[in-house]
């Protein structure tokens, strides 16, 4: 199963920055629809829905408040294409965290939102022929950086729920993409070391992977020659990992 992204709806949260503001660019040039824009401040969005207000529609959307999530799905009942991009780092290890307020937080984010959003938006999605649902996560699903460990365990569940919801919607034809990059270009990724992906890598990728039916993305060449590494030698990638301690 693959999705045309020409003439898609979509729905991305998390627009106002990073990886979801080109999220938002490449769509326009794909030629989608409509791009529905999700932030905690439709503020942050005004500069982004300048570019075309006749296919950009932007929505108070903070993916941890089920009310906005309930809202975002009554609006937006025209999505064919929904991009799970909100994310939230701490920073932070997992003895080492002073108490689980951030951990909490990250799960919140990257793990019951991404679930929150993908129930709400499920129904919608089985009314229409070729639908997707993209879940932005980590190389970091994969394996544990101890400096961000509650992190990584976040992604991990997300990934772990992504392939459940891939199951499960199989039978509606809802195709489930996720990918999974290193670290990348933004206000998040900066504190990782370089070399870094740029946005555009992983967003472009990303996109090809939802025309071409492809589930599970490592974007970018940098991201390929880490899986490339972890599949020959699993423990041994991990294990350089855990030389990654927190401060």
């Amino acid at each position: 199963m693959s999705q045309k992204i020409e003439n898609a709806v979509a729905l991305v949260t998390g627009a106002n920055r990073g990886i979801g503001r080109e999220f938002v660019a490449e769509l326009l040039r794909r030629g989608a629809r409509k791009v529905y824009l999700g932030a905690r401040d439709p503020a942050s969005l005004a500069d982004l829905v300048a570019l075309d207000p006749a296919r950009l529609v932007p929505l108070k959307l903070d993916v941890t408040n089920t009310a906005d999530v309930a809202n975002a799905a009554k609006i937006a009942t025209d999505v064919t294409l929904l991009i799970n991009n909100a994310g939230f780092a701490g920073g932070q290890g997992v003895i080492s965290a002073p108490d689980l307020s951030i951990a909490r937080q990250e799960m919140d984010v990257n793990y019951f939102g991404l679930l929150s959003l993908s129930q709400a938006f499920a129904p919608i999605l089985a009314k229409v022929p070729q639908s997707s649902i993209v879940n932005v996560l980590s190389f970091l699903s994969l394996v544990t950086l101890p400096l961000a460990g509650t992190y990584s365990a976040s992604k991990a569940a997300g990934l772990a729920a992504s392939r459940s919801i891939r199951a499960e919607l199989l039978a509606q034809g809802t195709k489930v993409v996720v990918t999974m990059p290193v670290q990348v270009e933004t206000d998040m990724g900066r504190s990782l070391p370089e070399p870094r992906l740029q946005p555009l890598e992983v967003v472009s990728e990303t996109l090809d992977a939802v025309e071409a039916g492809v589930e599970e993305v490592f974007p970018g060449e940098l991201t390929r020659n880490v899986a490339a590494a972890f599949a020959a030698d699993p423990k041994g990638v991990q294990a350089h990992m855990s030389t990654r301690l927190p401060a």
